[in-house]
């Protein structure tokens, strides 16, 4: 009985997404690879992802999940990565279009010195 709740206590149940943000500024994401980027075509090792200090941990592509792609695959359009690394390597993947749309909209308010 003993062993068994000392192994419990070993490996408690963790988020995984918990376990991979341990060091600060480094997490989990899931990046979109958009139409046109300079990522299709492109094999994940000539993509300089790594140099980014980014690892892809499974590719979702259409129906299909590849945990732990190897580096010869080759990105495509609509690829969805979910990636451990340094998170702001990653916001620099993040389209300038898709970080303008998710901006909230902010409206005027006027000022009550001129009511």
């Amino acid at each position: 009985m003993i062993d068994y709740i000392a192994a419990q206590v070993d490996f408690p149940e963790i988020d995984v997404r918990q376990r991979l943000t341990v060091s600060k500024g480094y997490g989990v994401s899931e990046l979109i690879v958009p139409e046109g980027s300079y990522l299709v075509g492109k094999s994940f090792s000539e993509s300089g992802l790594s140099d980014l200090d980014i690892n892809i941990l499974t590719l979702y592509r259409g129906n299909k999940v590849i945990p732990n792609p190897k580096s010869s695959r080759i990105f495509e359009a609509a690829d969805k990565l979910l990636c451990f690394g340094k998170l702001e390597s990653m916001r620099t993947l993040i389209p300038k279009k898709t970080v303008e749309e998710r901006a909230p909209k902010v409206e005027k308010l006027n000022d009550i010195n001129t009511q």
